[in-house]
């Protein structure tokens, strides 16, 4: 057994790490043992570089819709980030409701937690109300104290998307609409594309949306918005006159009742199509408690062409979050702290060692500006104390999942 450990260590570890065919050929053509096969297939599905190197990233688990019946059920945040305007401002917090898609797009200078509580207050709570809950994604401006704080003062169920999974927050569909409209302004206007962020989302809230069948507009406040257009034409309000206000709120309640109805089938036919069709490219694959993983690995930035696409530490599942495709895992040596993650992070590698990898110096990312990108890389704010903080909200599948949030260029 030995010497069958030397020649497949000598004709694959030594010859470049190939795959299966050529490194069977090259046994072949040399040796032969009884299983010979066998124990190069086993030799290199065991191969830790191989694994850690080679191994894609798959679709293991299908989509899970989030459904919403009434506006204000479930707000969702997020920041956009794009280069300095002329007046040095860089990101845009984006606030949604889930079910109505109604958008609030507000330019700030910074991602700090006092600017988002700030925001947060004057320019959505105080206009449209306290929401039932409120859904971000890890990063420290949304998960620090004053957020916590103001959700309790106010009694919201602050919950959250798990670490590197853009597609459980829905503010990144309305994000690319945003960016998109943006990218149209001329080159002029992008100097100073602040001034237009909010003109243009209001623009998106009047248009219909193609989930619900209705503008964002409509179903938040139950009417038709008027616009420059209708007072420039001195066009006819579509409204039908109440004569007492206690008839104006009987026929709104009406409309928005029907209005509500209406949005809900709509939206469960098209989060039924968006999961048939992102389902048929996963291949499900659930995890149990005590199975060993590696995680992807997402940490590096710039150009790392010749890095592992999975860490070299081997982690073990401690536990399922709920029913949810998400998991909680610590390294098997338990020298670091847990982290939760989303099943597409996690690769099974069985009895895969990683006494290869301590042998030499992990290289570590170069040191970079703590920015948003960033800060969700410290495992300790992976953690959560709660299966119920988390939960995996899809409005529609991403055609291109991204890793990191980006910094646009609009030009």
């Amino acid at each position: 057994m030995a010497l069958r450990s030397d020649v497949l260590r000598c004709l694959h570890d030594d010859m470049g790490h190939m795959g299966l065919e050529r490194t069977q050929d090259l046994v072949r053509s040399r040796f032969y043992w009884p299983k010979m096969a066998a124990d190069v297939e086993a030799k290199i599905k065991n191969c830790g570089r191989c694994v850690r190197r080679k191994s894609p990233p798959e679709k293991a688990a299908p989509l899970v819709n989030i459904r919403t019946t009434r506006p204000m059920e479930l707000v969702c945040m997020d920041f956009l980030s794009l280069e300095p305007d002329s007046k040095n401002t860089k990101d845009i917090l984006v606030i949604t409701d889930h079910f109505t898609k109604y958008a609030v797009a507000l330019p700030t200078r910074n991602q700090k937690a006092t600017t988002v509580a700030k925001c947060l207050w004057e320019q959505f709570l105080v206009h449209y109300g306290f929401p039932e809950r409120l859904h971000s994604d890890q990063g420290r401006d949304f998960e620090s104290r004053v957020i916590k704080e103001l959700c309790c003062l106010t009694g919201i169920r602050k919950v959250r998307t798990s670490p590197y999974h853009p597609r459980g927050n829905p503010v990144e569909r309305f994000n690319r609409t945003l960016l998109s409209m943006l990218g149209t302004l001329t080159n002029e206007q992008k100097t100073h594309w602040r001034d237009y962020v909010k003109t243009l989302a209001h623009a998106y809230n009047c248009t219909k949306n193609e989930v619900t069948g209705f503008s964002p507009y409509e179903l938040m406040f139950g009417r038709q918005p008027r616009l420059p257009v209708d007072l420039a034409f001195n066009l006819p309000v579509k409204e039908a006159q109440a004569p007492t206000h206690s008839q104006y709120v009987r026929n709104l309640k009406a409309r928005l009742e029907e209005s509500y109805q209406s949005a809900f089938a709509n939206a469960e036919k098209v989060a039924k199509r968006n999961k048939q069709h992102f389902d048929k490219r996963v291949r499900e694959s659930t995890l149990a408690v005590g199975d060993r993983v590696l995680v992807r690995n997402l940490r590096l930035r710039s150009k790392h062409k010749l890095a592992d696409k999975w860490e070299p530490t081997v982690y073990h599942v401690l536990k399922q979050m709920g029913d949810l495709p998400v998991y909680m895992v610590q390294p098997v040596n338990g020298d670091a702290p847990a982290r939760t993650l989303h099943r597409d992070l996690l690769l099974p590698c069985g009895n895969l060692s990683e006494m290869e990898e301590n042998e030499g110096n992990i290289p570590k990312p170069p040191c970079r500006p703590r920015t948003r990108q960033t800060q969700s890389q410290n495992p300790a704010q992976e953690c959560s104390d709660s299966d119920e903080d988390y939960e995996v909200l899809h409005s529609e599948p991403l055609s291109n999942t991204e890793t990191f949030t980006k910094v646009y260029d609009i030009n």
